[in-house]
């Protein structure tokens, strides 16, 4: 899959979690979301193009939810 619709599913993602008042648990609902619904490789995918640098082309909260809780994306 392309980087660019990753990017965008995660950033649609982000943006409905950001709608949660307990932040902590947005985090860690965006990053199970990730993990129950998004295949190993789309995964692997979106880490490697953080790893790249691409952090800054993701909403705020997934790319803290990819910091805090990495693990469980792997």
């Amino acid at each position: 899959m392309h980087i660019e619709s990753l990017v965008r599913m995660a950033n649609q993602i982000g943006a409905f979690f950001e709608a949660m008042p307990d932040r902590p648990e947005a985090l860690e609902n965006a990053a199970m979301h990730l993990k129950r619904f998004w295949e190993p490789r789309m995964r692997r995918q979106l880490l490697e193009h953080v790893d790249a640098g691409g952090e800054d082309d993701l909403n705020g909260l997934v790319a803290e939810a990819i910091r805090q809780h990495r693990a469980l994306l792997n």
